[in-house]
């Protein structure tokens, strides 16, 4: 399996910002890590080697990147407008810088174009992040995987009244979106996994989720919200079942 680590700047960050690639040709896949976690830390999981068949043979690469929930949504009290801007710069690295980085990397290790659109995922608060970029920027993503996402802002940020706050907050936002919003026809096109169990850990991620398919039914979005049993916890074991079996089903196997 071909595999590469990454340690480059980034002028919005100011900063070297680290990631791993896996895998050398096929669909891309953004993944993001769980909360104030780490780009390796979906490969120390097994969560790389899940999806190894496809890596090998040319259908899937990952790209796993780095966060800054440390400073952002982790950062608990202080000045919730400071620590919201700093997650804006954040977004700006990923769609500004990241992303043509990695569209180059991927024209340099798969001699086929790819010509489509970067899958999002991500556990936990990495299926937040997966969600929430994809909803704010349909026009540069194709779709997103989350499984065990919480999609309130409120979790991190108790009674705010930010408004760059409440953008990122899909429970908040996507409930105002009209049913003619321009950004609503490009999700109709897009391909949405939302998945969470219902065990252990998990009441926050399965409300959200039920909001979330409300909304999608509402604005005729054919979103795949998907709960697993009372017995799926919020947990690497149950993210390990979970992430193999979706991307089959996005690669169409």
């Amino acid at each position: 399996m071909h595999i590469r680590y990454y340690k480059e700047y980034s002028h919005h960050l100011h900063r070297d910002m680290e990631f791993k690639v896996y895998g050398h040709a096929g669909l891309p896949i953004v993944v993001f890590p769980c909360q104030d976690g780490k780009f390796y830390d979906f490969e120390d999981r097994g969560m790389v080697a899940s999806v190894a068949g496809h890596l090998e043979n040319g259908q899937l690469q990952l790209f796993c990147v780095s966060c800054v929930d440390e400073e952002t949504w982790s950062a608990g009290g202080g000045d919730y407008h400071g620590r919201i801007l700093w997650h804006e710069q954040w977004f700006k690295y990923l769609c500004e810088e990241f992303m043509p980085r990695l569209h180059q990397i991927h024209a340099e290790t798969d001699p086929t174009p790819y010509y489509g659109k970067v899958i999002l995922s991500g556990a936990s608060m990495g299926g937040y992040h997966c969600v929430n970029f994809y909803l704010r920027r349909p026009d540069l993503f194709g779709g997103c995987l989350s499984l065990s996402g919480l999609f309130h802002a409120g979790y991190f940020f108790p009674n705010y009244d930010d408004v760059d706050i409440y953008y990122n907050s899909p429970v908040d936002y996507l409930p105002q979106m009209p049913y003619d919003h321009p950004l609503v026809e490009q999700f109709r096109r897009g391909k949405i996994i939302i998945c969470c169990g219902q065990g252990a850990w998990e009441d926050e991620a399965k409300a959200d989720a039920r909001i979330m398919q409300e909304q999608f039914n509402r604005l005729n979005v054919p979103a795949w919200i998907d709960l697993w049993g009372e017995d799926v916890n919020h947990d690497w074991p149950w993210w390990l079942i979970q992430f193999p079996y979706f991307v089959n089903k996005l690669l169409g196997d």
